[in-house]
């Protein structure tokens, strides 16, 4: 269990902000990266194969000198036409943390390795993580229950024992995770890095609109729907932002509504996972990263008192 030496430099806290469909862009990457944590984006987030190399540029001329590190998600898939050209620029930009989804190829690992870069892939279920890992990735992203997007329905402590039985590269462990208090047990579970993005949509920097944001605050674990009737794989989403779009969480279909492409669908129905709960607030990133900081610590320092 280890963090990859090239993502330890400039990290404060083992927290990596999520690459979120719509929602993570240049500013929330470059403060989450100066103030300590892992500040990531999907590439798709750019319209364009170029924009996504200016928004790397970008990234890297803002980033402090001593900031952490930066990854981009691809996703992995037949469907994305954009894979080849985006990565030739991965490469040629050499982005330190490359996460994969919908896919681990060896030849996207080996293509990352080959510039000294870190590939983590992100799972849901065992089966997906031992092929992962035998496709040679750095790290597993465990997409426990309860996780904002895409999530699984697995336990988080039975995923972590279980994964942790065969895979001894980098766990970050994605599902409910919001507080500082909640780092410290995702790496007493033993985890080495937690995985945020519903905590992260409501920043100030995120590209969220304010009206989605809000909706988090407001929400709790019971405005949370899990379903493939959005965009044909389970996920979670804010049962509010369902309503206001005539969608009946009551009586959804089990495959996916005609509701056009699904980039469309996700500007209107907003994912988020349960642990909306524990968000009450709309702050600068780096002052959130301070506030996790001092939870963690405080967390840490509460369970040594409570030692045998």
């Amino acid at each position: 269990m280890a963090i990859p030496a090239s993502l330890q430099s400039g990290l404060t806290l083992p927290v990596v902000a999520a690459p979120m469909f719509l929602v993570s862009g240049p500013d929330l990457v470059v403060e989450a990266c100066n103030a300590g944590v892992i500040g990531t984006f999907p590439s798709l987030n750019q319209r364009t194969t170029e924009g996504y190399r200016e928004w790397l540029r970008d990234i890297k001329a803002r980033r402090n000198p001593d900031a952490a590190a930066f990854g981009v998600n691809h996703i992995v898939h037949p469907t994305n036409p954009r894979l080849l050209a985006d990565m030739q620029v991965t490469v040629e930009e050499q982005v330190p943390l490359v996460i994969t989804s919908l896919g681990a190829v060896r030849d996207v690992v080996e293509a990352v390795h080959g510039y000294g870069g870190v590939v983590f892939h992100d799972i849901a279920n065992v089966r997906h993580a031992r092929k992962a890992a035998q496709a040679g990735v750095d790290g597993l992203i465990l997409v426990a229950n309860g996780a904002g997007g895409h999530a699984g329905v697995v336990n988080p402590f039975a995923l972590v024992e279980e994964v942790r039985g065969f895979f001894d590269g980098t766990i970050i462990l994605s599902g409910c995770l919001s507080t500082g208090r909640d780092v410290a047990a995702a790496l007493m579970m033993g985890a080495d890095f937690a995985y945020m993005g519903t905590r992260f949509i409501a920043t100030t920097e995120s590209q969220a609109q304010p009206h989605y944001k809000d909706m988090i605050v407001e929400a709790g674990s019971m405005d949370i729907t899990y379903t493939p009737a959005v965009s044909g794989i389970p996920a979670n989403f804010l049962t509010p932002s369902l309503v206001e779009n005539g969608i009946d969480p009551k009586s959804l279909p089990e495959h996916k509504l005609d509701m056009g492409e699904e980039a469309k669908a996700w500007k209107t129905v907003w994912s988020a996972g349960q642990g909306a709960g524990a968000v009450h607030d709309i702050l600068p990133v780096r002052d959130l990263v301070g506030r996790l900081r001092d939870e963690y610590s405080q967390a840490c320092d509460e369970f040594d008192k409570k030692r045998l």
